[in-house]
């Protein structure tokens, strides 16, 4: 009997559950203009009171919920200095909401800086932004955001662009930092933190897909992409020196822009979270991203872990169960720092011979070593290839409350959805 309950628990360890989760669309804004509106979703859930979320799509559109995600009010929001999109929704230790963005400013020129707007409250007006200084006309891109817990500092990274989608191979982009210390108001000057970089044709020889997460002793890590593969930097006291050059971490097969069929384009660009819950992982390092090192039809999504600081890291860990061969993309991933499991939403292609796509969750209880699959979606969606469709979902979790975030096509037509996973 034993050894049967002991085989049933290794059974359901990787088994792909259909748990149904209900899912709510997020209204359009009545004054949306931008038509592929409601794609590249960012979502953040309240530190303190996980009912209050927020969450945006490009090129400028805000939602709010006050009551766990059940219902949501959408409107736009502006700036001064132009709102072009890359929203990243996060709440600081406060839970004081921001938007970051792209700007489009008229009076200088075109995505030449990295805009944080805030808010008293999730319903209020955001105000009118603030930013790192520009470097003249050079485009600033892909940024994102982490707040240190221990001291409320914002931590910023980014891509700058010499001029973006040039062939000019005198024309680099390269990976920088700054941070604010008190709550957006300023930021200091932006610092160079990648040693080598790349091209800007907005590709894999481009370095770019930055994200930075704090350690259990306020250690601050970044790691992104480009012609070295999957890269680390390192910083111990708070991104005022760095390690003399990024750390190679891993090859990234196939490269990080990628060919899925039916869709505008794709990437498999990394994402950075560190576990700083009381649990067993405490202080570990997740990374995650998809890549093709299976075939050019068998894109799948991975996590490498790094329990001793970046030092060392384990081989790559699959993350979808499935053994299809087909397209698992798009990835993105939290972690509740409540306990310590890790959380991760993309596309996923498992059950169809064509283009029809769902929406999956995975969970790992237990650091990363197993996983469970869990379809979103109530029915697939086929993309329409010359439609716009952004290049990532979202996935926030705290305290339990666990809201994957993701965009849909239907006939062309782009809707918003988030599940309510609890």
């Amino acid at each position: 009997m034993k050894k049967l309950l002991a085989l049933l628990i290794v059974f359901l360890s990787f088994v792909s559950f259909s748990q149904e989760y209900k899912v709510v669309q997020l209204p359009l804004p009545k004054n949306a203009e931008y038509r592929y509106a409601q794609c590249e979703p960012s979502i953040a859930i309240h530190p303190k009171n996980p009912k209050i979320m927020i969450a945006g799509t490009i090129l400028n559109d805000y939602y709010y919920s006050k009551n766990g995600g059940k219902r949501w009010e959408s409107k736009s929001i502006t700036s001064p200095y132009g709102v072009f999109g890359d929203p990243v929704l996060i709440f600081d230790t406060t839970g004081r909401p921001y938007y970051f963005h792209l700007a489009s400013y008229k009076a200088t020129s075109h995505l030449d800086r990295i805009v944080c707007q805030s808010a008293d409250k999730v319903c209020s007006d955001f105000n009118d932004g603030t930013f790192p200084k520009p470097n003249g006309k050079k485009v600033q891109d892909k940024h994102w955001i982490v707040v240190n817990p221990f001291t409320n500092d914002l931590y910023m990274t980014w891509t700058q662009f010499d001029a973006y989608n040039s062939k000019n191979p005198k024309d680099s982009s390269l990976i920088v930092f700054s941070k604010s210390t008190d709550q957006g108001k300023t930021w200091s000057d932006p610092l160079r933190i990648s040693k080598f970089g790349g091209d800007c044709l907005d590709d894999d020889e481009t370095v770019e897909g930055a994200v930075p997460a704090v350690g259990p002793n306020g250690e601050l890590y970044v790691t992104w992409t480009g012609p070295k593969g999957l890269v680390m930097q390192k910083s111990m006291d708070g991104g005022a020196t760095w390690l003399p050059e990024e750390v190679q971490l891993e090859k990234q097969w196939g490269g990080w822009t990628l060919e899925i069929p039916d869709m505008n384009r794709a990437n498999g660009l990394p994402i950075l979270k560190c576990d700083l819950s009381g649990g067993p992982d405490r202080g570990a390092l997740y990374l995650n991203w998809c890549d093709q090192r299976n075939g050019e039809t068998d894109t799948d999504v991975f996590i490498k872990k790094s329990t001793d600081g970046g030092e060392t890291w384990t081989d790559a860990i699959k993350v979808n169960q499935d053994d299809s061969q087909k397209h698992q993309f798009y990835t993105w991933m939290d972690v509740d720092q409540s306990t310590g499991f890790l959380y991760f939403v993309y596309y996923d292609r498992r059950n169809y011979d064509d283009a029809q796509t769902d929406v999956y969750m995975s969970v790992s209880k237990d650091g990363g070593q197993t996983f469970t699959d869990t379809k979103l979606s109530k029915t697939p969606f086929t993309p329409t290839k010359s439609v716009f469709f952004g290049d990532y979902l979202n996935i926030s979790a705290v305290k339990g409350v666990i809201r994957p975030i993701w965009s849909r096509m239907d006939d062309g037509l782009i809707t918003l959805w988030v599940a309510l996973v609890d």
